[in-house]
């Protein structure tokens, strides 16, 4: 997409939202008009939009097809969804983040020669009221207790809104005993648009009606397959939470997702057909399948997903349930060759933790800056995140994005370049000892993945810039 300048912008928010509303008045009847205009004011005959023109009309396409599960998604949207949080999310999400966001973060871009993100992950407390096996805040209880003010918030979305940043996350910790603060900054930001990664356990009515008041938060409930496995990774009584939450947010026409984590004890339920639709069932619009990373210095090494699992998610998702189900599936890291490896360092999105320090991932627990001490902006042009600019993607292997998990020394040559230091409250540990963790792993899945990627159609992309000299990165030889 070409930068827009303000006329544009203005034009293509007015046809957005124009066609949002033609479709909910009459979806059948309206598509074809709605096509038309967002072509229209989309930038037709500009070369710069040919490819977005193109994912629009494919998107067009599947829409006006009786019987395909995406139209069936958008249907669910308008009838599940409250109209007016359903308008604030195509606004906010995008129009302000896709449209207008990325194109100001563009320019920070080519002006600074840095990375500025998409979306931004922040952990407003390192509190938590569950203690979850294999997760790293479980360890936490004994440290010095770690949070961000609500002033420190503020500001984080205030510097971010102001370089393009619409869209933010909360993670923790459990995010929600912090719910207070979290509304107050959705009432403030009404223009951008807030999530969470909660245990979904002290979601009460309550909350709930605040959520409809605000109209631009949206949860991601973490569970782990149906009652038993979530359980036993959450604690006794967590799954009927969950499920009361869920159940809460669609009394009142909320939107909520589920965030999941496959481990190689609960691949098996998370992988299902039936839970899948169970999701959909209880309301769920969406899905972010995450594998388990074992960030910690006691983090169970056991729970690491096998090759065969990895790739089982892998066909899961893209051979079955998005060709099936009525809901949006983000599998990470499956999904890395649309999006040109990882996302990490700001390319897409980055994370700050409980005490300031600003992190490349959520799952990196290393920073050479902190936002007590810096502004936003100079976090981005940190040495460790220039590295991370410099070196992605870190495989041509587009399903072996992450510089930890699947590309041993990546991470550990980054960090030592950068004289970046371990973020953890608790145990601060070198990155060797956390690649060791990971190494075997990553040696099964690059024999796993090789047959997938060579298939795919994306790697002719990738070899057509070792053709131009642009080669990606290839951190490991097989």
């Amino acid at each position: 997409m070409s930068i827009l300048d303000g006329a544009k912008a203005q034009a293509l928010t007015m046809a957005t939202m124009k066609g949002y509303d033609l479709l909910r008045e009459d979806f059948d009847g309206n598509l074809p008009k709605v096509v038309a205009l967002l072509n229209r004011f989309s930038g037709a005959g500009d070369a710069g939009n040919e490819d977005n023109l193109r994912l629009l009309n494919m998107v067009a396409g599947h829409l006006g097809t009786p019987g395909d599960n995406w139209r069936e998604f958008a249907l669910r949207i308008r009838d599940e969804v409250d109209p007016d949080c359903a308008r604030t999310f195509v606004r906010n999400f995008f129009v302000n983040s896709v449209a207008l966001g990325m194109n100001r973060q563009r320019r920070v871009n080519e002006r600074y020669g840095c990375n500025c993100p998409w979306a931004i992950l922040v952990d407003p407390t390192t509190a938590c009221n569950l203690h979850c096996n294999g997760c790293w805040a479980a360890h936490y209880e004994g440290a010095r207790h770690q949070s961000l003010s609500y002033e420190e918030l503020e500001s984080i979305v205030s510097q971010g809104v102001d370089m393009g940043t619409f869209v933010y996350l909360f993670t923790g910790g459990e995010p929600l005993t912090r719910k207070g603060d979290i509304i107050r900054l959705c009432e403030s930001h009404p223009d951008c648009y807030f999530s969470a990664f909660t245990n979904g356990t002290l979601v009460d009515e309550r909350f709930a009606d605040e959520m409809l008041h605000v109209r631009n938060f949206m949860p991601a409930f973490s569970i782990e397959g149906f009652e038993e496995a979530t359980d036993a990774r959450r604690g006794k009584g967590t799954f009927r939470k969950v499920c009361r939450a869920m159940d809460l947010l669609r009394e009142r026409r909320l939107p909520f997702g589920a965030s999941i984590c496959y481990t190689s004890q609960n691949y098996d339920s998370v992988a299902s057909d039936e839970f899948m639709r169970f999701l959909v069932d209880k309301g769920a619009l969406f899905s972010w399948i995450f594998t388990y990373m074992p960030i910690g210095k006691d983090a169970p090494v056991e729970l690491l997903a096998t090759a065969r699992q990895r790739a089982g998610m892998y066909h899961k998702v893209r051979d079955e349930w998005r060709k099936s189900l009525p809901i949006f599936l983000a599998d990470f890291w499956n999904d890395g060759e649309y999006v040109g490896g990882c996302i990490a360092g700001g390319r897409r999105y980055l994370h700050i933790n409980a005490a300031g320090d600003v992190e490349p991932c959520a799952f990196i627990h290393y920073s050479d800056s902190n936002i007590r001490e810096k502004s936003l902006l100079e976090c981005y042009q940190s040495p460790l995140f220039a590295n991370y600019r410099a070196c992605q993607p870190f495989n041509a292997n587009m399903l072996r994005p992450c510089p930890l998990l699947d590309n041993p020394g990546a991470l550990s040559q980054m960090v030592r370049a950068a004289g970046a230091h371990s973020t953890d409250y608790t145990a601060p540990e070198d990155p060797e000892e956390v690649e060791e963790r990971c190494r075997a792993t990553a040696w099964a899945w690059a024999r796993a993945s090789e047959p997938l990627w060579e298939l795919s159609p994306k790697k002719a992309l990738s070899d057509s810039l070792v053709v131009q000299g642009k080669s990606p990165t290839a951190w490991v030889s097989d």
